[in-house]
């Protein structure tokens, strides 16, 4: 009897070997898709798409990626079932519409495919993982930012993105803090689509109509940027101090030169979804991350940092799109 035990222990030590071959010998086909280059921020989740994904194949050789950029919800529909077809074994998307996604993203989800959504949440679940920025947060930072380098007084303008849960999670934030600070009055907030072009034109007509502005807060890097334009346009000189958010890295170049307005952005990375194809890598092979004691977590708000002279150096990527 025991040596029937010593044999059974033996083969089965045998199958565990040989289980563990077939599990190193396992191949992983990681499919990414974005939305395409329309805006600052979009470009730079493409380039730290394709640089996390060349970064990670060298990594780990078991691993393929295909990376595709969609410029509308339809396309990325389709975009999605052709990975599908092409047998991937994990999706990672940052939808351009939810809700134009929703179904297939489903699809995906109930056939198997680990998948790890971001940024734009669905309204009906379907992933293994939602990886986002911290929309309120950024709100709260960049409010509470100013109003101590304003030292609590002071008029200002807010230019806001587009009639999305998004902008109206930093905007509601924003005013929620300055509602502690009393002597901050916000003479204007208002929407700019997070167009460079809209944003110019709509800074000018309210810099035409406040004869006097401290500070704006633009909830977007790229915003800033045309209201930097249309400042130095109109001559503005009292203004002390704009702020953005997203962390372009053309803001933290001015941030880190010292420039007498610009002096904070706040964190609202596009390397997210750099961190969610990594992410993807450990949770379609069962693995966890790093010394955690769980699998890979089902929900990773990201923080919202606030980048100003004393911390500059760490954000600072030169050859990042954005």
């Amino acid at each position: 009897m025991r040596i029937n035990t010593m044999i059974k222990k033996a083969a089965l030590a045998i199958c565990l070997v040989g289980a563990s071959t077939l599990a190193t010998a396992d191949e992983y086909h990681i499919g990414v898709t974005v939305p395409s280059a329309d805006h600052g921020w979009t470009a730079g989740l493409l380039w730290w798409a394709q640089r996390a994904t060349a970064d990670l194949a060298e990594k780990y050789p078991e691993v393929t990626f295909t990376v595709l950029a969609a410029d509308s919800g339809t396309s990325q529909v389709a975009d999605v079932e052709d990975l599908m077809v092409r047998n991937i074994d994990a999706l990672v998307i940052l939808p351009h519409n939810p809700a134009t996604l929703q179904r297939v993203i489903t699809e995906a989800y109930e056939e198997g495919i680990y998948t790890v959504v971001v940024d734009r949440e669905l309204e009906e679940p379907a992933q293994d993982v939602f990886m986002a920025g911290n929309n309120p947060g950024l709100g709260e930072v960049a409010a509470r930012y100013m109003a101590e380098e304003l030292g609590g007084q002071g008029d200002i303008l807010v230019l806001e993105g587009p009639s999305i849960p998004i902008n109206s999670q930093r905007v509601d934030a924003f005013n929620r803090v300055m509602e502690d600070y009393p002597g901050i009055n916000i003479l204007a907030s208002q929407n700019t689509d997070w167009n460079p072009q809209r944003a110019l034109s709509v800074t000018e007509d309210l810099l035409g109509r406040f004869q006097h502005v401290d500070a704006i807060w633009a909830g977007d890097d790229d915003v800033l940027m045309a209201a930097m334009r249309a400042i130095a346009e109109n001559q503005r000189d009292e203004i002390q101090l704009v702020v953005g958010g997203g962390g372009s890295q053309e803001v933290i170049d001015l941030i880190r030169n010292d420039h007498p307005m610009v002096k904070g952005t706040v964190t609202y990375p596009p390397n997210m979804v750099a961190s969610a194809i990594a992410l993807a890598v450990h949770g379609v092979k069962g693995e966890h991350l790093g010394d955690m004691y769980h699998g890979v977590p089902s929900r990773i708000i990201l923080a919202a940092d606030l980048i100003t002279a004393d911390n500059v150096e760490q954000f600072y990527e030169p050859d990042a799109a954005y």
